[in-house]
């Protein structure tokens, strides 16, 4: 991700704000700017011809040392060279950019902080609209951090931020962002990244996290809990994209509870073709989300079920695939429905399964059976055929 420096979020920020305003009002602007960093009293035109001096040197250095250049290196380098900056007024520009980057920045983890995220978030938003781009928010917690708290000390717990905010790093793009935004809680914001390639760094990220911190051997198993929403699939609003991230979040954390909870296991099933192989890896990335938590007595066997119980599963059906069933939960083999007109489902019937950790899988399934569920419901076990 970048790093913050001097600077380089406010300004490029009021870069990419000056581009959308009228010649007017961007004039205007610039000479109060001008006159608060700098003490100069300039025309408006003025102004807009030294902003342009700016933006021109800027240019001029990156292609001399090849390698971008700030915004704030320019502009000092064309304010001295036309006298404009004397040593004093240098110190106190130096001084408003430490500012700056400390309201900028997490102190302990040296992220971005929540504050930097709601404005990078919309300008990111506003970047994939007008390009019509993908942008994926990815929102983390800590599982069980509090109980890392209260058995050994808040020391322990802030080394363990630290730790998680430095797995980020070492896992992002450059072009991606990564903030803390709570207590234990994190953000991603990845550019022109879809709802499979955010899922992808986001299990790479908790799986970095669970080796960087398993030689602790600590008692309480600690994991990085996850929620992914991407423009446009999920909405085109931040608060939209934010409580999407937030249910989804909450989501796996019941999925993985309720595994934890109910090891069961399925009764033989179908279990070949194109289908089931395709399920095999999703049955296996799902296992594996459970192991990555550090959940004791849960091992990779044939026929292992992940519970969804408590969670916004779902299937949807034929009929264009508009009426839906919800997941009870999913093998290797199979999968459980529940719904209040399994006859209308026939032998064999096509499906599209939406649940947590996963992304939408497309599977043809046979029904094996049929049970009473709740009230007025039928419990419909399935298996994966080609």
């Amino acid at each position: 991700m970048p790093t913050p420096s001097a600077g380089d979020p406010f300004l490029e920020l009021l870069a990419e704000t000056l581009e959308n305003l009228d010649r007017s009002a961007r004039g205007q602007f610039l000479q109060r700017f001008f006159g608060t960093i700098a003490q100069l009293d300039l025309t408006e035109a003025a102004s807009l011809d030294y902003w342009g001096q700016i933006l021109e040197r800027r240019r001029e250095l990156a292609e001399g040392l090849g390698k971008p250049i700030s915004l704030k290196t320019a502009m000092v380098d064309v304010l001295a060279s036309l006298s404009y900056l004397r040593l004093p007024i240098l110190m106190e520009y130096q001084e408003l950019k430490k500012l700056q980057i400390n309201a900028a920045t997490d102190p302990l983890t040296s992220l971005y902080n929540r504050r930097l995220f709601e404005e990078q978030f919309e300008k990111e938003l506003n970047r994939a609209l007008r390009y019509t781009e993908h942008l994926a928010l990815v929102i983390l917690d800590l599982h069980r951090f509090k109980e890392i708290n209260d058995l050994y000390g808040h020391p322990r717990g802030d080394a363990l931020l630290q730790m998680a905010a430095t797995t980020l790093r070492k896992s992002l793009r450059t072009s991606d962002y990564a903030f803390r935004i709570g207590g234990d809680e994190f953000a991603l914001l990845l550019v022109q990244s879809d709802t499979d390639q955010a899922g992808t760094l986001a299990r790479r990220v908790r799986a970095n996290f669970a080796s960087a911190i398993e030689p602790m051997q600590m008692a309480v198993k600690l994991g990085l809990d996850f929620g992914v929403s991407v423009y446009p699939v999920d909405g085109d609003q931040r608060e939209t994209l934010v409580r999407i991230a937030d249910e989804r979040l909450y989501e796996m954390k019941n999925a993985l509870r309720a595994s934890r909870e109910q090891p069961l296991i399925y009764p033989p099933a179908v279990t070949h073709g194109t289908a089931a192989a395709a399920l095999n890896e999703a049955g296996s990335a799902a296992s594996e989300s459970i192991k990555n938590q550090g959940f004791p007595g849960i091992e990779r066997r044939k026929w292992e079920r992940v519970s969804f119980s408590g969670t916004r599963a779902h299937a949807q059906l034929p009929d264009n695939f508009a009426t839906t069933a919800k997941v009870l939960d999913l093998g290797y083999g199979g999968v459980a429905l529940e719904m209040g007109a399994a006859d209308k489902l026939g032998t064999t019937f096509p499906a599209v399964l939406r649940v947590p950790i996963l992304p939408p899988l497309r599977v043809n399934l046979k029904t094996l059976y049929q049970v009473p569920g709740d009230v007025g419901q039928v419990r419909v076990g399935c298996a994966f055929i080609t």
